[in-house]
């Protein structure tokens, strides 16, 4: 079931998903040729905890890091550990950040260094898929073309769509309905509306 929130949930969700942006624009920093994963997740631990949060996956069903960190091949949730980046790698990274009892968590895909032609085109076409799939989001409109247009995207562009995992709600719980596949039919589902 969908929870919807009330304005001032909104007010500390933004709030913690501003954190969670500003984690991943520190990291931005950090990113290159020579860090470990373990490194990139002790700088986002003291910066969201210096900004009055605590790291939402540090902890959750037994995980060690505080954020994810997969690189490469590796799809999501990717332990940090003492796999050191090289030139032309791709980082994964997803941050969760839990500020007052609500949930921020969104994940980004970084290039290390100079990477290939082919691979910038797989970041490009996947940002685009998110943005696209975001202007969905709206009250009225139906959840599964939030999916519809991503998969239509991605696979126009020659790329096909990850469906063992989706994308999610948050609030109180770092993971809450509704659950969104990132492929579909258009027109099904919950109508959205605010909250």
């Amino acid at each position: 079931m969908i929870i919807c929130k009330t304005p001032r949930e909104i007010e500390i969700m933004r709030e913690a998903g501003k954190i969670v942006a500003l984690t991943h624009q520190e990291l931005q920093k950090h990113i290159a040729p020579g860090i470990t994963t373990k490194g990139l997740d002790e700088i986002a631990d003291r910066f969201i905890r210096q900004h009055d949060a605590v790291p939402s996956f540090k902890g959750y069903n037994g995980f060690r890091g505080s954020i994810c960190a997969s690189v490469n091949e590796e799809l999501v949730h990717g332990i940090p550990g003492n796999r050191t980046l090289v030139d032309g790698d791709i980082i994964s990274i997803d941050i969760g950040a839990n500020y007052k009892g609500y949930h921020g968590d969104s994940a980004w895909t970084y290039p290390v260094g100079s990477i290939s032609t082919d691979t910038q085109k797989l970041l490009d076409v996947t940002e685009e898929s998110l943005f696209l799939g975001l202007k969905e989001a709206k009250p009225g409109e139906r959840l599964s073309n939030i999916s519809h247009a991503i998969q239509t995207f991605v696979e126009d562009n020659g790329f096909s769509i990850v469906r063992e995992y989706v994308g999610h709600g948050v609030g109180q719980d770092l993971h809450e309905a509704p659950q969104i596949p990132h492929y579909g039919p258009p027109n099904k589902g919950p109508r959205l509306k605010p909250g």
